[in-house]
């Protein structure tokens, strides 16, 4: 049999490996065809060398983050890379070729940074800047590359056209501490004469950010481009060749994240990216001394913000004032494209919101985030636009100035991550469908460039506590490894510079409490020991491990050393429902039980990850850290009974998962009471952040699977399906952001996109769906569904670092059957609902059948129906129950 063939060859955790800074990047694959393989090798050919190094690589271990088998590649050198298998003495057919190339070192960079103005004039939108450059192309020049670092964004045009798709580019980093740049393979272009565009904005580096008015110039007064321009000869020699730039203002006369975008179309200068341009009224950009820029430029480790998809609108309505409302069916991350004829100087302004209050646009929870972009038409026919350098959260949107009696022709522009999807989740329950379907579209409009809070109002901060509940879900949903890792080092590097982990990153002088902060400074071990369960890369454990033991180190200072975390800022059970609008903070659970128990569970973690790192001396050190966190957590905070002195649900729920009890004993007492607090509140949600990702699966460990169900399926509010019938399209921050009557909840901080509550969707893929990795990076995996609530079937599918992983899982009647397909590399268990026997699967399709028996802790409370399954309306029409 014909070995399989490699397919989605990729090098680190990016598909294009254009100007990346690893010397040696592992690569990583995945099989097609039936089969199975024996070895691999590996086709490294240099693109200054004529003989390849192909080297053999034994299959145990291999397909996933494989050590580069060649020799390192220098800065600037190419190679293209091929991969097929081998099985005895056959082999498999080639894998598509992976282009990798090394981008510069830190001190290759000579040319100079250049700016349009030196500093800004005024706080507010400030206009764009176009900036140029004419180079020659010598004849017979074998390589042409342009290395482009930026501060504030920018797109690049070349020879008139636009080079590539991604935009807000570089994107948001800790600008003081790295700064990314760009590849541009520019080798198309023929010899002679050629030219280099630049649109240029302010961007996160000097736009305003941050709440409570925000703050301008955040990172300097300067908007700057840096560009190296290369040309490789036939022999392998390098010349760098020198830019002059010149520049002028750009059409876009305002723009901002938060505000949006002004484009006056009657100042667009035709042709002036294109060679021969009369430039002669442009002016000389700046040369600013390099000195003063510190930060290390870094190629990118993850994948670019992109625009990813299109959504016309559902709705077009004509409103009385003569603005059009759009309805795109979805809240997003974006922005919008339109395309329409007008006499010049003719306006429009688009305007936008994420829901619709008494008829009305409800622009209150944006703040001060105007959100509004305008146009102004040139009078030049048929013209299409769309803003280049902000991004909003929107639904709606509304239209001022349409030209009267023309046809709407508007889209959305999804802008967010170029991640590759991994997940899905599937059940017979249509509401908890829906709900999963919110949290991917949360995931999706949050991650723009750093997992953020919100796309709309003026925040849109890289929240740690947000992105540490939310890890696992998001781990299996998107690849976003890149994503995260990139982030990540900016909390390595601004946790270093500052002595402690800050709420968010990059961090700025907002006015929001500096003092760290359990559950959200946590994300410093809890992100990239997720990253390493779901995807096996130890790497991210070894750039990480510095700043998870800073953390540990810094929490275990403030006990004392004793591991009662019982002083200082805490924000506790942010978010729990029971909270005043204006005062999130006020949670039932004793906010220095969260602390402790935090401290605890991530000192463990570490000295997990030492572990793992193969250094007993400091995973003995941090072992004997949550020892001391643990009983001091027993001391402080459980009875001599064994209850949990803070008596609430997220304080039982965290005490049971991060297993803090001391004997099974403690667990049945825990178990019980949390059993009892959720049926008394009816089954609604009695958890913030650090409850809501914790409760349903506390619930199935004690046994009671029928309550978590009835919790998970709630639909009154508050509850994970209450917005749902609200009819939500993403996850809100708050349970009630929109109240049942219609209103906006009153509270100042209001969004309808956050994805922290929407954790609960790692619940549906590991114990609804039925599939949860049993080994880093899926190597091993538990298929373990356990269907209640009435649901007819479930299931979960993940592509796994081997390939997909597919889980589903039917019930009928008294019996249920569970089908598990797994790919090359990765074997695993079955367990059947209500059985404990383990059974062994492997690479394939494997099917069991087993009696299912819903579970029954009270069997003197009514059954709870699911009015989606038609079996259970069956039978409730049988019995006479009314839905």
């Amino acid at each position: 049999m014909t070995p399989p063939r490699v397919v989605a060859l990729r090098a680190e955790h990016v598909a294009s490996a254009l100007g990346i800074d690893e010397p040696a990047p592992r690569l990583s694959w995945r099989l097609e065809g039936a089969g199975s393989a024996t070895g691999y090798e590996i086709e490294v050919c240099r693109d200054l060398e004529t003989a390849p190094e192909i080297c053999a690589v034994a299959a145990v271990g291999a397909q996933a983050l494989v050590p580069w088998p060649a020799r390192g590649l220098a800065p600037r050198e190419r190679a293209v890379v091929r991969v097929r298998t081998t099985n005895d003495h056959l082999v498999g057919d080639w894998s598509d070729e992976l282009v990798v190339e090394r981008g510069l070192t830190r001190d290759a960079w000579s040319a100079p940074w250049v700016s349009p103005s030196v500093a800004a004039s005024s706080e507010g939108p400030r206009p764009a800047f176009l900036l140029r450059a004419e180079y020659d192309r010598p004849e017979g020049a074998r390589r042409v590359r342009l290395y482009l670092a930026a501060h504030g964004v920018y797109q690049l045009e070349h020879d008139g056209i636009r080079v590539d798709d991604t935009e807000l580019a570089p994107g948001w980093s800790s600008f003081g501490h790295r700064l990314r740049y760009q590849t541009f393979d520019l080798d198309q272009a023929s010899a002679g004469v050629h030219a280099l565009g630049v649109w240029l904005a302010d961007g996160w580096y000097r736009g305003r950010l941050g709440f409570n008015g925000g703050l301008w110039d955040v990172y300097g007064r300067d908007i700057a481009l840096r560009a190296q321009l290369e040309v490789m000869h036939e022999d392998g020699s390098v010349v760098q060749v020198p830019l002059s730039w010149t520049w002028s203002p750009a059409p876009i006369t305002a723009t901002g994240l938060y505000e949006g975008e002004r484009h006056d179309a009657r100042l667009e200068q035709d042709g002036w990216s294109a060679p021969g341009f009369d430039g002669g009224a442009w002016n000389h950009a700046a040369v600013l001394d390099d000195a003063a820029f510190g930060a290390a430029l870094e190629g990118p480790v993850g994948p670019p913000v992109r625009c990813v998809e299109e959504i016309r609108p559902v709705a077009v309505d004509w409103r009385p004032d003569g603005r059009v409302r759009l309805d795109f069916g979805q809240n997003v991350s974006g922005r919008l494209r339109f395309t329409a004829t007008a006499n010049r100087g003719h306006v429009v302004r688009l305007h936008h919101a994420e829901v619709l209050e008494d008829d009305a646009l409800a622009v209150r929870p944006l703040r001060t985030a105007s959100s509004v972009d305008e146009y102004v038409f040139a009078g030049s026919g048929t013209e299409s636009w769309e803003p280049r350098f902000t991004i909003h959260g929107f639904r709606y949107a509304e239209v001022e100035g349409w030209p009267a009696d023309a046809p709407v022709s508007v889209v959305a522009r999804v802008i967010h991550s170029d991640m590759q999807r991994a997940g899905w989740f599937t059940s017979s329950h249509a509401l908890l469908n829906r709900l999963h379907e919110n949290v991917v579209w949360s995931m999706r409009d949050n991650f723009v460039d750093l997992p953020t809070d919100c796309p709309q109002r003026d925040e849109r901060l890289g929240w740690t506590g947000d992105i540490q509940v939310f890890a696992p879900a998001a781990a299996f949903l998107f690849d976003c490894t890149g994503v995260l890792r990139s982030w990540l080092r900016d909390v390595a590097a601004e946790q270093a510079a500052d002595g402690t982990m800050r709420n968010f990153h990059p961090w700025l002088e907002c006015g929001f409490p500096s003092a760290p902060a359990a559950a959200w400074g946590d994300a410093a071990v809890i992100v990239p020991w997720t990253l390493y369960e779901r995807t096996g890369d130890v790497q991210v454990l070894r750039d990480q491990a510095g700043s998870m033991a800073a953390w540990v180190d810094q929490v275990d200072a403030l006990t004392g050393g004793t591991g009662l975390w019982d002083a200082s800022f805490q924000l506790g059970d942010w978010l729990d429902p029971a909270a005043p609008p204006d005062r999130p903070g006020d949670s039932g659970t004793d906010r220095h039980l969260v602390a402790t128990a935090y401290h605890a569970r991530s000192a463990r973690l570490t000295a997990q990850a030492f572990d793992v790192l193969g250094d007993p001396e400091r995973a003995a050190r941090y072992a004997q850290v949550a020892d001391r966190a643990l009983a001091a957590f027993r001391r402080e905070y459980v009875a001599p009974s064994g209850r949990i002195v803070s008596d609430t649900v997220t304080a039982l729920s965290v005490a049971l998962e991060f297993g803090l009890l001391a004997d099974d004993e403690q667990r049945a007492i825990a178990g019980r009471r949390l059993v009892e607090l959720v049926r008394a509140n009816d089954h609604r949600i009695a958890t913030g952040f650090v409850g809501t990702p914790l409760v349903c699966d506390a619930l199935v460990r004690v046994g009671a699977v029928d309550t978590a169900y009835h919790l998970l399926l709630q639909t009154e509010c508050p509850s994970w399906l209450y917005p749902v019938t609200m009819g939500a399209t993403t996850v809100w921050e708050r349970w009630d952001s929109m109240l049942p009557d219609g209103s906006v909840n009153p509270g100042e901080m209001t969004s309808f996109n956050h994805y922290a509550l929407g954790a609960v969707a790692d619940f549906l893929h590991r114990v609804v769906g039925g599939l949860a990795p049993s080994e880093p990076g899926y190597r091993r995996v538990l298929v373990a569904p356990q269907p209640g609530g009435g649901l007819t079937s479930g299931g979960a599918r993940h592509l796994s670092p081997y390939g997909e992983i597919d889980v589903h899982w039917e019930r009928t009647g008294a019996t249920v059957s569970v089908t598990a397909t797994l790919p090359e590399g990765v074997e695993g268990e079955i367990v059947l609902p209500g059985d404990a026997a383990r059974h062994r699967i492997v690479a394939g399709t494997t099917t069991l059948t087993g009696s299912f028996r819903p579970a029954s802790e009270d069997p003197s409370r009514p059954r709870l129906w699911n009015v989606h399954s038609p079996e259970d309306r069956i039978e409730m029409e049988r019995a006479g129950v009314v839905a």
